[in-house]
């Protein structure tokens, strides 16, 4: 029969090693990530690139502008391409951030660094990129960035691949819903 300390410390060395397998298996996934999701519009290049070099437009087709009608959003620099900024602050589902656009290539290419201050801190890499396919345009959305060690202990219970990608499926198919009209 186990004593009730045997069982206690045998319930903790259980812990402590589910605690290092976790630990181990977060160390080995790499330290960076990368999302990205691609829908074919049925319109040039030129039809959609506005509304993504546009950080005002964003707010008609982006999955997050949507689930906070009462977002504060400022935006400063230029109106749009390079130096455009979008700040926001929101509820929970929103948190608060900063989204700048760093490069433009017209009709092809928009890239960007965004910045998120709640609920947590993080900074990564963002693009948009458009190719010609078929009778329409590919049109890719993606981020990515470092990924540091507590994000990927995270990552062993969520898949961050999964909870963005799926917003960026939803938004991209708002932006063809828009730019096929």
């Amino acid at each position: 029969m186990m004593t009730p300390l045997y069982f206690t410390l045998g319930i903790g060395a259980v812990m402590i090693a589910a605690i290092a397998l976790a630990m181990l298996l977060a160390a080995m996934k790499p330290n960076y990530f990368r999302v990205e999701r691609t829908v074919v519009i049925a319109a040039p290049p030129a039809q959609i690139f506005p509304f993504l070099e546009d950080l005002k437009a964003q707010r008609y087709w982006s999955p997050w502008d949507q689930k906070d009608p009462n977002m504060k959003r400022i935006y400063s620099g230029e109106d749009s391409g390079v130096g455009a900024v979008y700040e926001w602050d929101g509820n929970r589902q929103i948190g608060a951030g900063r989204q700048e656009i760093t490069a433009v290539t017209p009709n092809e290419k928009i890239e960007g660094k965004i910045d998120f201050f709640r609920p947590m801190q993080a900074s990564n890499r963002i693009e948009f990129l458009l190719k010609p396919s078929g009778a329409g345009t590919a049109v890719t959305w993606a981020i990515f960035g470092p990924m540091p060690f507590m994000s990927r202990v995270m990552s062993l219970f969520f898949s961050m691949d999964k909870m963005i990608g799926n917003e960026f499926e939803k938004g991209l198919l708002q932006l063809k819903a828009l730019a096929e009209k």
